[in-house]
């Protein structure tokens, strides 16, 4: 089975967040995990966010950027380019949403992202994700 995780179920896999555990035995289920290259700004933004609040060290971080890093060149996750056809049918599709859709350019992508790639689902906590992706034709879902 493969599975599409947005950034913060990626973030999951690399530091003791909540449902952490959950998401980490999801992803062992798994044939393929995948996302949109996007999330290697979005992670980077992550582990900053941790080191701020001082919920890690900067020594920690740097080993779990590698530790990522090396899991992307490995294809522990296949990443989707994020093209600017990419970007324009990002643009399309938001562009016909109706106005009560509270949507992120970050969460576009991976929405869009999963959609191109064949998703009918896509794996998250994120409240605003969930609710935009049936308006992209996907289930959200979460542990």
């Amino acid at each position: 089975m493969r599975l599409y995780f947005d950034t913060a179920y990626i973030a999951k896999c690399y530091l003791n967040e909540p449902d952490a555990r959950k998401v980490r035995k999801l992803a062992q289920t798994a044939d393929g995990l995948y996302s949109s290259a996007w999330c290697i700004a979005e992670l980077a933004c992550v582990f900053r966010r941790h080191i701020r609040e001082g919920s890690i060290l900067p020594e920690q971080t740097a080993t779990l950027r590698k530790v990522f890093l090396d899991d992307v060149r490995d294809n522990v996750w296949i990443l989707s380019p994020v093209s600017e056809r990419l970007l324009m049918r990002v643009e399309s599709l938001v562009g016909g949403l109706a106005k009560d859709v509270y949507l992120r350019a970050g969460d576009a992508i991976h929405l869009v992202s999963a959609l191109e790639a064949g998703f009918t689902e896509i794996w998250t906590n994120d409240r605003h994700l969930l609710n935009a992706a049936p308006h992209f034709g996907l289930l959200g879902r979460s542990v």
